[in-house]
């Protein structure tokens, strides 16, 4: 997903006849700091990105769809039913809840589900079980697909009946 992304941002600014180092200017971004968000390696993060995108002369209007894009290319759903499907610790769950959550904030969780962000913590890292239903509700906040949403009941089903251990000691 992040190379298609990628290849996504290289055609805009192709379009828009700019080289690195101008956009760079426009941007304000250094230029190995722009090539390294269209490298396919890793996804750059929103705001450069939309930096990227303004610089390139992105109309405003376009930038919710750009970002929906972006937030796509964030999270591959079949790797994140995977991990819930071979979740056996609470640690586990939350790094698959993590990922599905992704990128969003802790502050931008709690202000779309009204969870405490101590709480959503708690579950990210692995250190306290959801509730079926909360946990749902935070999942069904995130846009998670049907496939995700029953990945993650059957892992909180396992953890609550018992059939997953308990992360190990540190």
């Amino acid at each position: 997903m992040e190379d298609a992304f990628a290849a996504a941002l290289q055609r805009v600014r192709r379009q828009a006849g700019l080289s690195y180092r101008q956009l760079a200017d426009r941007a304000h971004y250094s230029h190995p700091h722009l090539v390294r968000a269209t490298n396919g390696k890793h996804l750059p993060t929103w705001d450069v990105t939309a930096a990227f995108l303004t610089g390139c002369g992105v109309p405003a209007d376009l930038m919710p769809v750009w970002r929906r894009r972006w937030e796509e290319a964030s999270r591959d759903p079949r790797d994140i039913v995977g991990l819930l499907e071979n979740a056996e610790t609470l640690e586990e769950l939350g790094a698959a809840v993590a990922a599905l959550a992704r990128p969003r904030s802790l502050r931008s969780l709690e202000q779309l589900t009204g969870i405490p962000r101590a709480t959503i913590q708690a579950w990210l890292q692995g250190t306290r079980l959801a509730g079926r239903d909360r946990l749902d509700h935070l999942v069904r906040s995130v846009d998670a697909t049907p496939a995700e949403r029953a990945a993650v009941a059957e892992a909180v089903e396992r953890l609550s009946s018992g059939r997953l251990r308990p992360a190990p000691a540190a």
